[in-house]
């Protein structure tokens, strides 16, 4: 027991840490309150409620405590950009039925981040503004190591293929999510450097000229474009997903978040690319468990809806 005493010490510790960094109003009423409904969008392998935990922890909450209507989006696990814009799109028209808005504001966690751009891209009269976090958005060196290393057709891509689809069929069975189509190797294709220079030449609103720069903050297709990202990746000791982030991490030559470098999630106005958080603490993941000194993740979101709202979206 005595040895448990400074683990609960330091988890202890790490929540009341987070919550003194919540100096964003967090009980002034109207402060996440945005014009539009707020759509999150899931990334690779994501889900909307898995047995009863939100992939995006704690996080709508945090946002509809204040005023703002959020709407978590179930879309595949696994599948290409369009395949998983479309299923998107069909839920945006849905959320503007129900609540009778005539746009939404879309914020995209990594593969969610491209999946936003696809909606904003061929329907922006349904938008108001897209916001990629640790979004990949020119690719991602994971993607491309994956797909160079193990041969197209092979027997080891076969099985990697056998144990996604095993992955998602729980995800599906665990989320309600089992009506929607499948596909690991679309989805490995579709997050390659190569796969998002061909994705942008189609959809390139909000993507930097430069590869790291910013890109349009108001595009031509009148949709407002923001991202922010982590570059830390082991960024709390209780954790034990930050092991697989930190070895990760070691294949890229930029900061990165573990799975995302730096540059790579840059679109449209980049409010920071430095936050100390990995991929998954990006959506306060692992149960709310992320770094100790920094901004906690609840907080910055809603920081963001009242950016939203002062911008008049």
């Amino acid at each position: 027991m005595k040895r448990l005493i400074p683990f609960i010490v330091i988890w202890l510790f790490s929540f009341a840490t987070q919550a003194g960094t919540s100096t964003d109003g967090i009980n002034q009423q109207g402060y996440t309150e945005t014009k539009y409904p707020i759509v999150l969008v899931h990334g690779l392998f994501g889900f909307d409620t898995l047995a009863g935990m939100d992939y995006f922890y704690g996080i709508p909450q945090a946002l509809t405590k204040s005023g703002a209507k959020v709407y978590v989006a179930q879309i595949s696990a696994t599948n290409s950009t369009e395949v998983r814009g479309e299923q998107l799109l069909a839920q945006v028209e849905e959320v503007l039925a129900v609540t009778g808005a005539e746009k939404v504001n879309l914020i995209g966690h990594s593969h969610g981040g491209p999946t936003t751009r696809y909606v904003a891209s061929v329907a922006p009269e349904l938008v108001a503004s897209v916001t990629s976090i640790g979004g990949v958005n020119k690719g991602s060196y994971i993607a491309d190591l994956t797909r160079n290393t193990i041969p197209e057709g092979s027997i080891p891509e076969g099985i990697g293929v056998k144990l996604a689809e095993g992955l998602t069929t729980l995800i599906n069975l665990l989320s309600g999510g089992s009506h929607l189509p499948q596909d690991p190797l679309a989805s490995l294709d579709a997050l390659t450097t190569v796969g998002l220079m061909e994705f942008n030449k189609k959809y390139p609103e909000g993507v930097p000229s430069t590869y790291c720069g910013e890109g349009e903050y108001l595009a031509d297709n009148g949709v407002y474009y923001y991202s922010w990202t982590g570059t830390s990746n082991f960024t709390n000791l209780l954790d034990p997903t930050d092991g697989a982030m930190v070895i990760l991490g070691l294949a890229f030559d930029e900061p990165n978040d573990g799975l995302v470098g730096k540059c790579s999630t840059h679109l449209g106005k980049v409010i920071r690319d430095d936050y100390k958080m990995n991929h998954l603490d990006e959506i306060n993941g692992m149960l709310g468990v992320t770094h100790l000194f920094e901004t906690a993740p609840t907080t910055v979101y809603r920081q963001h809806a009242n950016r939203l709202q002062q911008q008049g979206l």
